[in-house]
């Protein structure tokens, strides 16, 4: 049995007229009877009572028609189901970001406006260090990463979605905070102790600060570490030291710290979509497109 006869039959059954199925079918009367006469044979029943007259169901018939519908019915959802697959419609995305990227405004327009385009498209959103989005890329458990910059093996390729200020954080009854509001330079910090991500972490944002501390002239003296942006603004608010952090965290009002826009050059982070240069998933794809166009 082929779905061309489940086809046929239902032309059938729903005219009663076999030369009125054959022209909606757009073929010949006699082939149309002989695959009908064909699959009642294999069927082992007879489907229609004719006569010269008129055609009718039989009683298998009727209860084989609902049948056929049914199977031509999901024939038709799984053909769907595999179009809107390929076009990166239906599935699971899986999308590694690190914990600053949501702060910043295109990011997450962008991850509502491909909600809105693709429902049925699973986002499966998992926070983690710059580092650890970079790896899970590399082997493949991921579809795509937005991350602060870090060395990318060569499997991997980012695209900048925006660069942003950094800015310095402090208690706001510190000498630096009066007469600083219109910024500052890295080296004013250059005595003070810093609270920040711990180096084992793999924040892209270590190493930026190591560098441009570098250029100031001077080394970070690190007193408190910590692995969360939130964790390290409440310890400069407990008075443990200073930190440097994308402007983007100044949307994230906390009692007792201030932020100031650090004036050195190259204070600026950027944040990248990561994902494989062999990548094979439609729906990062479409992901993909979407945000860059809505970045940029």
């Amino acid at each position: 049995m082929e779905l061309r006869h489940l086809r046929y039959f239902i032309a059938v059954a729903e005219e009663l007229h076999f030369g009125r199925a054959a022209e909606v079918l757009g073929i010949s009367q006699p082939p149309l009877s002989q695959q009908i006469q064909a699959l009642e044979q294999e069927l082992g029943a007879r489907l229609f009572e004719r006569t010269n007259r008129r055609v009718e169901l039989s009683e298998a018939g009727r209860l084989f028609l609902d049948e056929a519908r049914l199977v031509l019915a999901q024939v038709e959802k799984a053909s769907d189901v595999a179009r809107r697959a390929q076009l990166g419609e239906l599935g699971e995305l899986k999308i590694g970001f690190t914990a600053s990227a949501p702060f910043t405004s295109s990011i997450p327009q962008a991850i509502f406006a491909f909600r809105q385009r693709y429902p049925a498209v699973h986002l499966a959103l998992q926070e983690m260090s710059s580092k650890e989005v970079a790896e899970r890329l590399e082997e493949e458990s991921m579809h795509v990463g937005i991350m602060r910059p870090l060395p990318l093996p060569d499997s991997l390729v980012a695209v900048e979605l925006l660069r942003e200020p950094l800015v310095a954080v402090f208690r706001s009854d510190h000498p630096l905070a009066a007469g600083s509001e219109q910024g500052m330079y890295l080296k004013d910090l250059a005595t003070e102790p810093f609270v920040f991500f711990p180096r084992t972490y793999g924040s892209g944002l270590y190493a930026q600060l190591l560098s441009l501390a570098r250029e100031a002239g001077f080394s970070p003296m690190f007193t408190q570490e910590a692995g969360e942006a939130m964790t390290i603004i409440g310890l400069v608010a407990a008075g443990l030291g200073v930190t440097v952090l994308p402007a983007s965290y100044q949307r994230m009002r906390i009692d007792g710290v201030v932020y100031r826009t650090l004036l050195d050059p190259e204070a600026t982070s950027a944040v990248w979509l990561v994902q494989r240069k062999d990548q094979k998933s439609p729906m990062a794809k479409a992901f993909v497109e979407l945000v860059t166009r809505k970045a940029g």
